[in-house]
């Protein structure tokens, strides 16, 4: 049988005598995207690094493009695109560079790295910046060029902590309708954000993380069950909120006065 992009059951991890994800059970489907998303410390980019490869230690099973990280973690990282929300780049590269050296990392020949390149920087308006170097870019174009280089070997799957980061409205448009069609084409995108709004928009399913478990997930249709007519930010805030925040903003507020 053949098994699903992401395979999440009954994954735990501790750190110290701190449990941080107490028994999450997730999958992700060919041609999904699935929104993760939840407080500071809920979990999110712990799940993250464990499906890298990064992050070992963990209990449960796990399974990215049918590999245990655990045991596979090469070829996890293979299979698998990575946008991470704060990425260090090799800041002394210039693009061509980045990119080549990335490419070569999976095994691409170099036509193909610098076809697939020319076309995504072309496309993402810039083309006149390939030999500029990474440290002269402005976070915008730093994000464009991770995504690049996230997708530049076609991965099966496709991890995204907060992409949008640092656009403008049309390229935050570009990117969703991008994600949505690299979807479609049978592959899985696993979208961390807390932009409720986008989350709610682009992604077919959403897990709310809290507290280390998986307090709902389904489409956000099947989520409004709990709060009708209410919006994803109302019902993330009433599955994760313990009302500690109730009138916050009118404390802040006071205290200016």
């Amino acid at each position: 049988m053949e098994s699903n992009p992401i395979e999440i059951r009954g994954l735990r991890k501790n750190y110290g005598e701190k449990r941080v994800l107490d028994g999450v059970d997730l999958v992700v489907g060919k041609g999904q995207i699935l929104g993760y998303v939840g407080p500071n410390g809920a979990g999110k980019s712990t799940t993250v690094k464990i499906l890298t490869g990064l992050l070992d230690g963990f209990t449960g099973e796990v399974r990215v493009a049918g590999f245990d990280p655990r045991v596979d973690a090469v070829e996890v990282k293979r299979r698998i695109g990575y946008v991470p929300e704060n990425a260090v780049l090799y800041e002394s590269l210039t693009i061509a560079e980045f990119l080549l050296f990335v490419g070569r990392l999976h095994n691409l020949d170099d036509a193909s790295i610098q076809r697939r390149a020319d076309e995504f920087l072309a496309v993402f308006d810039l083309a006149g910046r390939l030999h500029s170097r990474i440290t002269t870019l402005s976070k915008g174009m730093r994000q464009k060029v991770l995504l690049t280089a996230a997708v530049l070997h076609d991965p099966e799957v496709l991890l995204v902590d907060e992409p949008l980061s640092g656009l403008d409205v049309n390229a935050m448009i570009l990117i969703k309708e991008f994600l949505r069609g690299f979807a479609d084409r049978g592959r899985a995108v696993f979208y961390c954000s807390h932009v409720m709004e986008v989350v709610e928009r682009v992604c077919d399913r959403i897990a709310i993380l809290h507290q280390g478990k998986i307090a709902a997930i389904g489409t956000f249709t099947e989520l409004q069950t709990r709060m009708p007519g209410g919006s994803l930010e109302r019902i993330f805030a009433e599955l994760t909120s313990d009302g500690s925040s109730d009138g916050g903003a009118k404390r802040l507020l006071d205290a200016l006065s």
